[in-house]
């Protein structure tokens, strides 16, 4: 595509030299242009990329797109008001607006994101239509699985992956949106079908400052589902919330879309009743705006419940029937790092789960209480470098769900381990020393949860979940809670 075709949708612009020069590729990181990419220059919160323009051209680089002048007689150089604005117009230019050729379904909230989209995705291939993922863990298409970078990719990443998705024939396209990646515009130029909120609990205050602004980023989701409605019913877009949350009703008046309701406390459209939870799995009567039917899980929780009803409501929108959907719902199993078992035989139970915010903390402890024959072991740390304000409420949900709690570490980033734990423990100033320790190199806090239990007691290994990494002074290194849980019991097992 040449350039003068690539900018021709942008109103501001100021564009020199050679217009008919072929871009092949669009690129943001000045160490991976190829030859023929456009380098757009985008100013980050660490980082400002102008000052690599020049390094991009001598890359290869066949023009640059830019907010500031800059001398660069060899190539096109495209001068725009807001790079990043820009960036997603002539991304969705570039390859060929997919998502008009896609159903977009995004999920946005605080917990249970990864989940609902993966329960999404199975519902909508149950009725045998090919479904691409977007996600925290990694990015599905047809099968074939890339690694993910952020929850929700830059502009250019996700309108190269929803083209990827709908050359290899997907029809859908789920996908997980945070509240960085609605702020920062990632998704615009993304049409979407359906919206989806799961709830809002504190989370990511480092970033938004306030639950109001962290609220307002969430609810660009809905305001993005557009104005205009179709004579048929599929055409048009739907908006899904959350009754039992209070943040629905705010989000209903950012949108024009239609509106579908789910929830267990409050009236819903689809509902959950005759909740009972079991060590395997969940029982529930689905009562629907189409009838109901008993269904019954493989997952745990009323948390899942929740994300069942959201993935539920999605697959009613897009016509399944509620035996499909029994069927469908049947089959399903747990998700990568989601209250995931490490069983290899031992006399006490012990889940991975990627809880790193005091809601979810509570609500996989709260489950797991539900359940639990023997004592309740909880392993949990915090973040680096991300939201303080939450790091003592995390150690008293911790104490208080639990009947012993160790303090680790999490991901430290950049900060003193030490530092965070001792954020957290102002959260358990009155609660006996006996009752928690605090070991902040976490494969020697795991292995001493294993060492404590006793039969039929369960360890929750709570904060990151599906992550094989652990980042340490802003270096990652390999670290698996499920593999170093494996060693502990091996370890144990072998005495």
């Amino acid at each position: 595509m040449q350039v003068r075709e690539l900018i021709q949708p942008l109103l501001l612009h100021k564009a020199t030299g050679d217009l008919t020069t072929e871009i092949k590729g669009i690129q943001l990181d000045s160490r991976q242009v190829q030859r023929g990419d456009l380098f757009i220059a985008l100013r980050g919160t660490k980082v400002d990329a102008h000052r690599f323009v020049e390094q991009a051209v001598a890359g290869g680089a066949a023009a640059v797109m830019v907010e500031e002048s800059v001398a660069l007689p060899e190539v096109p150089v495209i001068q725009v008001p807001d790079t990043r604005r820009a960036m997603a117009v002539v991304a969705a230019k570039f390859y060929g607006y997919p998502t008009k050729e896609l159903k977009l379904i995004g999920v946005t909230g605080t917990n249970g994101k990864t989940t609902t989209t993966y329960l999404i995705e199975q519902l909508l291939r149950h009725k045998g239509v090919s479904t691409g993922v977007i996600g925290t863990i990694q990015t599905k298409i047809r099968g074939k699985t890339l690694p993910a970078k952020n929850t929700t990719p830059e502009a250019v990443e996700l309108q190269k992956t929803f083209r990827m998705m709908r050359d290899e024939g997907c029809e859908y396209s789920v996908i997980e949106v945070s509240s960085h990646a609605l702020d920062m515009g990632r998704t615009r130029g993304c049409q979407f079908h359906i919206g989806v909120f799961t709830n809002l609990t504190q989370d990511h205050l480092d970033y938004h400052g306030t639950m109001e602004k962290y609220r307002e980023a969430k609810s660009l989701l809905f305001s993005q589902l557009g104005n205009a409605y179709s004579g048929q019913l599929e055409n048009n877009p739907v908006a899904i919330f959350n009754a039992d949350d209070e943040a629905s009703r705010y989000f209903m008046n950012r949108t024009a879309a239609q509106v579908l309701t789910y929830g267990i406390d409050q009236p819903a459209d689809v509902r959950a009743e005759n909740i009972r939870f079991f060590s395997s799995g969940t029982s529930f009567t689905l009562k629907t705006y189409r009838g109901e039917v008993p269904v019954r899980l493989k997952l745990v929780g009323k948390f899942n419940v929740y994300n069942v009803l959201a993935a539920v409501s999605v697959a009613l929108v897009e016509g399944m029937d509620l035996q499909q959907i029994r069927s469908g719902l049947s089959g399903i199993k747990g998700v990568t790092g989601r209250f995931e078992p490490v069983d290899l035989g031992q006399s006490f139970s012990v889940l991975v789960d990627y809880a790193h915010t005091p809601d979810s903390l509570e609500n996989v402890l709260a489950t797991i209480r539900e359940f639990a024959r023997g004592r309740v072991l909880c392993l949990v740390g915090c973040g680096g470098d991300r939201d303080r304000s939450k790091r003592p409420i995390m150690a008293d949900i911790a104490v208080k769900y639990s009947d012993y709690a160790i303090f680790t570490s999490d991901n430290p980033r950049t900060e003193d381990p030490i530092a965070i734990l001792d954020d957290m423990l102002t959260g358990v100033q009155s609660c006996p020393k006996e009752r928690y320790a605090v070991i902040s190199d976490r494969r020697q806090a795991i292995h001493e949860a294993v060492r404590k239990a006793e039969p039929e007691d369960v360890i929750l290994i709570a904060g990151k979940g599906h992550e094989t990494y652990q980042e340490i002074n802003g270096v990652r290194h390999h670290f698996d809670d499920r593999e170093v849980a494996r060693d502990a019991i091996v370890s144990r097992l072998a005495k």
